[in-house]
């Protein structure tokens, strides 16, 4: 059993921390503390681990816990067989490795009846230890002894048919032989793929794999979940090539003289010697191949899954934390040419005070200009949010004529994602929200308010839906959903709540509060009016003390009773300001924001056995710039006059456009002509880069060239090296490992070969090839 001592030094190790400070969040975790609480307030505690690293921390404990209590479990099913040795235990209790501790407990697992089991009861296991350890011994004499009709032993050949069966099952249930072997294949081994035949043509998106193969270990997670996908819709055909140097899978698999080493087994030309060889190559064949070839696919699908979560996790933070317009009043536009334009305006705290449904599109220009005028001097809107989807052109252009049509209209307009909004719109939180309203206006709603505050909008939506993964929906759901979830809660927290203001979404998110808190909080400031204190919040139903430890800090009151309850200063920690205060002789409100005053103070000097100097020094931050929101300044991208869809794009063209998804082989960004354009990894940037994540993020304003047109299938290639002209081969001079422009993104194993009907081989060119590769705009 793993001591709790070992477990912290080894977690501690993985996340480079001290083993205190793993002991003490665990602690704190297994008390019910949520991570945003202790990275924030208990810094003291814990040595000031972050939110990633408790993130990590929790994973893995998590694991850990799992596999203890896994190993528990198998220890007492094979004591309970009578077979638990003293080496056994050993090797249970030092393993660290669920795929280990399987491979331990496979000999002693119950299984259903095998053909080694059936031999051993019809009597053959001597005849198989003999041949095995004698191999002077002829096979065929020695087995006509076994020969019983009675136990199913018909002749020779089926007593030395069970024998073998017998060696193979023991060989292939050998711990240290599985270690050894599936180290190997995970190095050496490529991943094939070909196509089903039959299936070229319908399965014509895959064509990048169907003649394809790579090294195991280096397949990137996209290729992988790709080629995984083309197997389970029937178009490809995955397997394992144990031998890649070899064109031809060779006479004898070096898998099987990995065999013959570790069972120590020498041939030459005795009797049993061929029989013994034919051992070694059905176990490897039937046995060790075909169980590890399943086991390590898993691995490698597991690798992509987990990488794929992580990419869509990263882009679901940098969207939650874009940059909000501000709480001004805000006009909405879902675009719509047949079925109009969905008309929504919300006021300065969001709440919605008119809609409308025009038909600007449609003959009705007029009509639908002086409508938009009206709302928007009646309600003295400043923003207007523009649906990025079908017509949302359109609708600019409809915009900028009636701003020239009325002068006195000067909102500044803006494109806006709305990926998602129907899902709000058609939500069971939107039907609470405005049961009256009709669907098609909830949309609109939600562009407007999105505009004002993305992360008060968006945490409305399952993150699932806001659409910046790659292969999410190849992915396990449960774990995509657990990870989401967490950054959800991460970005909620890092930014505050206004408890006067925010909806039951945006509160359930909120470190400590379930959505019955939620739901309770919203309910008593119905019933009792605003907010004046956080002490307040002690008082709805079911927020007792320790989820008002979690939340409090959290959560901000603008105008109440304190000051300090529209900061991030934790009530547990006003008394330390009292001391603050005393020494600086001023009252709050002069002392806040007074930076003067506060930078000539030592955190030190107000430290105690509670607060250390952490915590001290986050306080006085906090009151030199209270309530500073973490998020970027607001900007948005100005889209090209004239260009409005892919018809209007000419290779050459330098425009400006939003990263909508960033992916491990590029990114996507969206130039206004209702299709995103592709910029490969490998024409992000001048240097060499591995990951796209180091150089762009959703959400970024960037400028990107295009470099071809894909009409058909609805495709742009960008690169943001503008220097990079049509046309031009992809070879940078500092990047002499790409001068190959195939199918795989930059940075693959350069082990990787595509034949046939890829795209290089084809001669498409290598922006193309790498559209190819990324199987469209948001897989």
């Amino acid at each position: 059993m793993m001591m709790k001592d070992s477990l912290n030094r080894l977690i501690a190790g993985e996340l480079h921390a001290r083993p205190e400070q793993v002991d003490a969040a665990i602690r704190l975790l297994d008390e019910g503390n949520t991570v945003p609480f202790i990275a924030r307030y208990r810094k003291e505690v814990t040595g000031g681990l972050d939110d990633t690293q408790l993130r990590q921390l929790e994973t893995r404990l998590s694991y850990l816990r799992e596999l203890e209590e896994r190993r528990q479990s198998i220890l007492k099913s094979i004591a309970e067989q009578g077979k638990l040795t003293d080496a056994l235990s050993d090797a249970i209790a030092s393993t660290l490795s669920k795929t280990e501790l399987e491979d331990l407990y496979l000999p002693y697992k119950q299984k259903r009846r095998t053909r080694g089991q059936i031999a051993i009861e019809a009597g053959l296991e001597p005849l198989a230890d003999t041949l095995w350890q004698d191999p002077t011994q002829v096979p065929e004499l020695l087995a006509a002894d076994y020969i019983n009709a009675d136990n199913g032993v018909a002749d020779t050949k089926a007593a030395l048919d069970g024998a073998r069966y017998i060696l193979m099952e023991r060989f292939a249930e050998d711990a240290a032989l599985l270690a050894k072997v599936r180290d190997y294949l995970w190095k050496n081994a490529h991943l094939v793929s070909r196509v089903v035949e039959g299936k070229e043509e319908s399965g014509a998106k895959f064509r990048d794999y169907f003649d394809h193969h790579e090294a195991l270990a280096g397949v990137p997670s996209h290729r992988a979940l790709a080629m995984f996908r083309g197997r389970n819709e029937g178009v490809l055909q995955l397997s394992l090539n144990a031998d890649p140097q070899h064109d031809e899978p060779p006479r004898e698999s070096y898998g099987e003289t990995l065999i013959t080493e570790h069972l120590q087994l020498r041939l030459n030309n005795a009797p049993a010697d061929a029989w013994r060889k034919a051992v070694v190559s059905w176990t490897w064949r039937i046995k060790v191949l075909m169980h590890l070839e399943t086991e390590l696919m898993g691995t490698v699908r597991e690798r992509a899954e987990d990488e794929a979560i992580n990419v869509f996790a990263r882009n679901l933070h940098d969207l939650l934390m874009a940059a909000p317009a501000g709480m001004r009043a805000t006009m909405g536009l879902d675009p719509g040419l047949r079925t109009g334009v969905k008309v929504a305006v919300v006021d300065a705290t969001g709440k919605l005070v008119a809609t409308d449904t025009i038909y600007p599109h449609t003959g009705q220009t007029t009509k639908a200009a002086a409508a938009v005028a009206a709302l928007c001097t009646k309600h003295q809107v400043e923003l207007v949010a523009i649906g990025n989807g079908t017509a949302s052109r359109e609708t600019e252009r409809f915009f900028i004529d009636v701003q020239k049509q009325f002068p006195a209209v000067t909102a500044e307009k803006v494109i806006v994602s709305e990926a998602g909004a129907s899902v709000y719109s058609a939500s069971e939180l939107a039907a609470l929200e405005f049961p009256d309203l009709d669907v098609s206006l909830r949309g609109a709603v939600s562009i407007a308010r999105r505009l004002q505050d993305p992360l008060a909008e968006l945490v409305k939506i399952d993150p699932k839906s806001i659409g910046v993964g790659q292969y999410q929906h190849d992915v396990s759901q449960g774990q995509l959903a657990k990870k989401l979830d967490a950054v959800v809660e991460d970005c909620v927290n890092a930014v505050g709540v206004d408890l006067n203001t925010a909806s039951v979404a945006l509160l359930t998110r909120v470190a400590g509060l379930t959505r019955m808190m939620a739901q309770n909080i919203v309910s008593w400031r119905d019933e009792n009016g605003r907010f004046q204190n956080r002490q307040q919040l002690l008082k709805v139903s079911r927020l007792g003390p320790k989820a008002f430890e979690q939340c409090a800090g959290f959560l901000r009151i603008n105008h109440g009773d304190n000051p300090l309850d529209a900061s991030t200063v934790h009530p547990e920690a006003y008394p330390l300001v009292q001391r603050i205060l005393a020494a600086t002789e001023q009252a709050l409100d002069a002392l806040m924001g007074n930076p003067g005053s506060l930078r000539n103070l030592r955190a030190v000097d107000f430290t105690d056995d509670r607060f250390g100097v952490p915590t001290v020094t986050d306080i006085l931050k906090e009151l030199e710039k209270p309530g500073r929101d973490p998020r970027p300044e607001f900007k948005t991208a100005k889209f090209t006059d004239g260009v409005e869809t892919m018809n209007d794009l000419t290779p050459g063209m330098v425009l400006e456009g939003a990263v909508t998804n960033v992916t491990n082989f590029g990114a996507f960004v969206d130039i206004g002509v209702h299709q995103d354009g592709l910029v490969h990894i490998s024409s992000l940037s001048d240097k060499f880069i591995d990951d796209p994540h180091k150089v762009v993020k959703a959400g970024d304003i960037v400028t990107v060239k295009v470099m071809e047109i894909d009409l058909q299938r609805k495709r742009i290639a960008l690169t943001m090296r503008l220097d990079e002209q049509p046309g031009e081969g992809n070879v940078r001079p500092t990047a002499a490992k790409s001068s190959a422009r195939d199918t795989a993104p930059r940075g693959a194993n350069n082990k990787a070969k595509s034949r046939g009907n890829n795209g290089a081989a084809a001669g498409n060119s290598a922006m193309g090839d790498a559209l190819a590769a990324a199987f469209g705009k948001k897989s």
